[in-house]
């Protein structure tokens, strides 16, 4: 008899008691039902202890961290306790569809596939799913897409499945020298190993916060964009400098919203005129004619 798959989810948490129901009840909904959930409480000083407990159910296993750790260290921890076949991520903010799990199951049709991932809905904080806010709207490619993703890069860390095989025996999964960007950081450098299969469809429900943090933890991730870059060129994974031009791109894209957020009007304008002439110019000379709607903006370029 055909061993039953078992996916282990992932859900680091603190402080997530706002949505962690709503989050919880979605994984309940599974439609494929052999799962466990590992549930890092990262030192949560609010009721997210409570709430979980109330879910009654031998799936669920509470792991509380000896110490207040980083995102990524708390989701290396977790990784460790992981049981199954594969693994997914789940944020306390954010649901799955029903399907999600049976979908990539099924994609999974060799061994050459590490990583199943798919399309998402982005939900404001009025809780309206605005149907133009899918993630992408492009067709999602499969097999061996490093090249895609350095083009454009469009995969959530929280419509992904991972074969747990691949991973189980590296020591950090996650690269803990950044707190922002390792998800992208840790899909480019596995598809450089393993081929990638996606669905089409959204199977992940992304909650985007309307709240005064948004514009010091873009600063913040204007900073590591460019270690990041920078790191890439030095350790040349990716082959030559050209294959990074649009991570290049990207760092002075962002770079140039910082500047005029700073109020740097004249130099920000400056970086406009240069910049190559496709949609990101057009976003960044909306957002130097509106200055006051760059918060706005900046959740809009997530």
């Amino acid at each position: 008899m055909k061993k039953e798959l078992t996916v282990s989810i992932i859900m680091n948490c603190y402080n997530g008691e706002k949505y962690l129901n709503e989050a919880l009840e979605s994984i309940i909904k599974q439609d494929y039902k052999n799962w466990e959930l590992i549930f890092w409480d990262n030192c949560s000083t609010d009721k997210s202890k409570e709430i979980f407990k109330k879910f009654e159910d031998l799936r669920f296993k509470y792991f509380l961290a000896p110490k207040h750790t980083t995102l990524y260290q708390a989701r290396n921890l977790a990784i460790k306790k992981a049981t199954g076949d594969f693994i997914c991520f789940i944020d306390t903010d954010d649901m799955w569809l029903d399907s999600k799990l049976s979908i990539q199951l099924e994609l999974f049709s060799n061994k050459n596939i590490g990583l199943v991932y798919g399309n998402y809905w982005r939900l404001n904080e009025k809780n309206i799913i605005n149907k133009k806010k899918i993630a992408t709207s492009k067709k999602l490619p499969s097999g061996k897409i490093t090249d895609d993703l350095l083009e454009e890069y469009f995969v959530g860390i929280g419509t992904v499945m991972i074969r747990r095989e691949y991973i189980k025996d590296e020591d950090n999964v996650f690269n803990t020298e950044f707190d922002m960007l390792s998800d992208m950081d840790f899909v480019l450098r596995f598809s450089k190993k393993y081929e990638f299969a996606c669905t089409q469809k959204p199977v992940q429900i992304h909650r985007l916060h309307d709240n005064q943090l948004q514009l010091k933890n873009f600063n913040k991730q204007v900073i590591e964009y460019s270690e990041w870059y920078e790191n890439l060129k030095t350790s040349n994974i990716f082959g030559n400098e050209k294959k990074l031009k649009n991570i290049k791109y990207r760092l002075e894209f962002l770079k140039t919203i910082k500047l005029i957020n700073e109020g740097f009007y004249i130099k920000s304008f400056k970086k406009i005129i240069f910049y190559p002439n496709n949609l990101d110019k057009i976003k960044l000379l909306f957002i130097f004619l509106f200055p006051k709607k760059i918060y706005e903006s900046i959740l809009f370029l997530r």
